[in-house]
């Protein structure tokens, strides 16, 4: 159900929709996009991310590139077309919009936002700052859209009076509907980005739950690459001739490789939800993940696979064998898996929740 004009303007301050590098934030920005229909056009590709709160003389680089998107913004207005709507991805901490509230106000558009978060705790420097523009953006907004039950209520309780809505997590399951799931017995699968943080720890718990392992059948394939490849390949050096590495790799192959797994093992550590979670259900395969941040907003215990206790290695090592060795278990989980995602989890579904939500927003400035 595409959106009609009026227009949409669409901003995400932390990696644009056309960023050259991957992640699961670029591939939010674009399925956004999609979702939107038709009437949405990308306005900017100003990267506002302040890495390092102490840093000064970037963020005047950034605050001074932000003055000319503005300028040429206003320009483009005035000798054409306003739209209706300025939509914001992902503003926080450290990639505020330090563009569209300062149009809305000198144009008159609605303000609305999606995946916003705030945090008392990085109130720090040059974040502190940016937080504030990020808590004006939400009192500003028509509605805050959020992703998770998890980031709603972290933004109602740290901007009290804040208009918000849900939308479930979404991918575009077509790329993965159109491989028939053909599971080879054994074949684990995960994919992610190699980097530090939560990637690595995640890497480091599920390597530490496989030698747990060790008397069955089981090979691991892992598609993914980055800075901390080498960190990565070193948890699994125990397991190594158990081990595929497939680096990086476009959707269609990534489609295929999911497609010839039996279990999804990723997890989670720090996952604000995890689109993979939800391409790895659309390709039928279940997941074996923990309970942890926001995955269960993508992976409905005993639907899309099995969570286990944050934390607990013991249990998550468990769980990989009961799908192992149940094959009732996990054919069931499969099929389930799939129909949840494209009941709940897919563009169409969640095109449909966004119209529902701009609609009174575009009525009013028609």
């Amino acid at each position: 159900m595409p959106l009609h004009s009026p227009s949409i303007a669409f901003y995400a301050p932390l990696k644009s929709p056309d960023h050259s590098v991957p992640s699961g934030d670029r591939l939010m920005a674009r399925q956004l996009l999609l979702a939107l229909g038709g009437n949405v056009q990308l306005v900017s590709g100003l990267r506002s991310h302040l890495r390092d709160p102490h840093d000064i003389d970037h963020a005047s680089a950034i605050a001074q590139v932000a003055a000319s998107e503005v300028a040429r913004i206003s320009a483009e207005w005035q000798g054409g077309s306003v739209p209706a709507v300025w939509f914001c991805y992902h503003p926080y901490y450290k990639a505020p919009d330090l563009i569209g509230p300062e149009l809305c106000a000198r144009f008159g558009v609605a303000y609305v936002t999606a995946e916003c978060s705030v945090s008392a705790r990085r109130d720090i420097g040059l974040w502190a700052d940016a937080q504030a523009r990020v808590r004006a953006g939400v009192a500003l907004a028509a509605v805050n859209i959020c992703l998770t039950r998890r980031d709603q209520a972290g933004l109602q309780d740290s901007c009290p009076g804040a208009r918000t809505a849900m939308l479930a997590p979404f991918i575009d399951p077509s790329p993965f509907l159109r491989h028939d799931p053909l599971p080879e017995p054994g074949r684990l699968i995960c994919v992610a980005m190699m980097r530090p943080g939560d990637k690595a720890e995640s890497y480091a718990f599920l390597a530490a739950a496989l030698q747990l392992l060790t008397d069955l059948p089981w090979r691991l394939s892992i598609i993914g690459d980055g800075e901390a490849r080498s960190e990565v390949q070193a948890l699994f050096a125990p397991l190594a001739d158990r081990i595929t590495w497939l680096g990086a790799m476009t959707t269609e192959s990534i489609a295929a490789h999911l497609a010839h797994a039996s279990v999804y093992v990723w997890p989670g550590c720090g996952e604000a939800y995890g689109l993979a979670y939800l391409e790895a259900q659309s390709a039928g395969l279940p997941v074996v993940a923990q309970r942890i941040a926001g995955v269960p907003e993508v992976v409905k215990e005993g639907v899309g696979g099995l969570l286990t206790a944050p934390g607990d290695i013991a249990a998550y090592a468990h769980a990989i064998r009961q799908m192992l060795n149940d094959v009732d278990l996990r054919v069931t989980l499969a099929r389930k898996a799939r129909g949840q995602v494209l009941r709940h989890h897919s563009v169409a579904a969640a095109s449909a929740t966004l119209a529902t939500l701009l609609a009174p927003i575009l009525e009013s400035a028609s």
